[in-house]
């Protein structure tokens, strides 16, 4: 089968089509690749989406504005495809440009996952050409894709030292590429209840669940009435890891992109939150992007009852899985969600330099240690005014 790329690509995120087709993919498909995060980072921090739609055309595949074939094409199939037009592949994509930060395509930031999912190698290699004339165009300095799994079209190892001639079809772009698999998605498998769960655990993390409670400590699950005492925790915490909070108007959004599988957990000494995250489901999985404690109550374990929290309800709503999150590997946040009984599962994280040779990748976090350091000593009032405006142009 052959493939055409006539270099148009999806500005507008709105498509049921689109998230029809990750919702079926399988597990390469995550949350973060549904079309409704476009919409809320354009919304929210005003940065320019592009999510490329690669679509079978009897017997070849176009990357195609999803806007024009929608407009062009009946539904003969109730799924929202017909039987010679369907979307073959998909790639969100979302332009982040700063002076400080650097001019990128990252698929998605602030998030684990996303990248490329296609149906067969040369819809892949289409899709990640589009990518290129894209990143060309804007000028940017590299397109990174977090994906869950290995893509096809490129070597499964030694893309860490080699140069853009041993890059294979994408060194023939004037492309380097580089591969990281220094983190890894931590997935725990979910029995049919609460109690199952809890009969699994080892005594002493059991031990370790129950000492909150016996403080006074309580969980809650809520939506978004609780998002004024979330926000109080994830932003003093946010401060003391010297980290730039995200806005409220953000996590208010991503609620509300997801009103049916979205929830927010809280731990409570009487009236005081102590702990908070945020919970959303997708395809059978509860991911949890964001969870925090405050470190002056660390005594009490609010973190231990929060997670037992979201683990409880997890089961009880029937999930068969709860993605703890991305961890470095054999870090102390790895070690953490390890003993839940959390497995690890390799991120695969590409980066694509147009025309460019860098002898290393450079990490945000390893450039801004002294300004991490001094942003752990700001007053939180003043992180959560300045925090949103500089969170926005970080990827990680």
């Amino acid at each position: 089968m052959s493939v055409k790329t006539n270099r148009k690509f999806v500005r507008q995120t709105t498509s049921d089509r689109f998230d029809k087709y990750c919702n079926r993919f399988g597990g390469a498909a995550s949350l973060y690749h549904l079309s409704v995060w476009g919409q809320i980072i354009n919304r929210t921090y005003c940065h320019q989406t592009y999510y490329l739609t690669a679509i079978e055309d009897g017997r070849q595949h176009k990357i195609v504005e999803l806007s024009n074939w929608d407009e062009q094409t009946e539904d003969n199939t109730g799924n929202g495809e017909t039987n010679s037009r369907r979307i073959a592949g998909v790639l969100p994509l979302i332009h982040l440009k700063s002076f400080a930060f650097g001019n990128q395509l990252i698929s998605i930031p602030f998030f684990d996952a996303g990248g490329v999912l296609a149906d067969n190698v040369d819809v892949e290699k289409a899709l990640l050409s589009e990518a290129v004339h894209l990143a060309r165009r804007l000028k940017v300095d590299s397109i990174q894709l977090r994906q869950t799994l290995p893509l096809l079209s490129l070597p499964e190892s030694g893309l860490e030292d080699q140069d853009s001639s041993a890059n294979g079809w994408l060194g023939s772009l004037d492309c380097n590429v580089r591969k990281r698999l220094h983190k890894a998605r931590m997935l725990l498998d979910l029995p049919e209840s609460s109690e199952a769960l809890m009969g699994s655990f080892k005594s002493k993390l059991r031990s370790q669940i129950r000492k909150p409670e016996k403080e006074g400590l309580a969980g809650k699950v809520g939506g978004l009435e609780l998002l004024d005492d979330f926000y109080e925790v994830f932003s003093i915490n946010m401060r003391d890891l010297g980290s730039p909070v995200h806005s409220k108007r953000f996590i208010k959004g991503v609620i509300e992109g997801f009103p049916e599988e979205s929830r927010i957990c809280l731990v409570y000494r009487e009236q005081q939150p102590l702990a908070c995250s945020i919970i959303l489901g997708f395809n059978g999985t509860i991911y949890n992007p964001w969870a925090s404690s405050l470190r002056k109550y660390s005594k009490l374990s609010p973190n231990m009852l929060l997670y037992w929290t979201m683990l409880g309800y997890a089961c009880e709503k029937g999930y068969k899985y709860f993605d703890f999150g991305r961890s470095s590997i054999e870090e102390s946040t790895y070690k953490f969600k390890e003993q839940w009984g959390a497995q690890p599962k390799p991120l695969y994280w590409y980066y694509i330099f147009p025309g460019r040779s860098p002898s290393k990748i450079d990490t945000e976090k390893s450039r801004f240690g002294l300004a991490i350091r001094i942003w752990q000593n700001l007053p939180v009032s003043t992180t959560r005014i300045v925090g949103p405006r500089i969170r926005k142009y970080i990827g990680l």
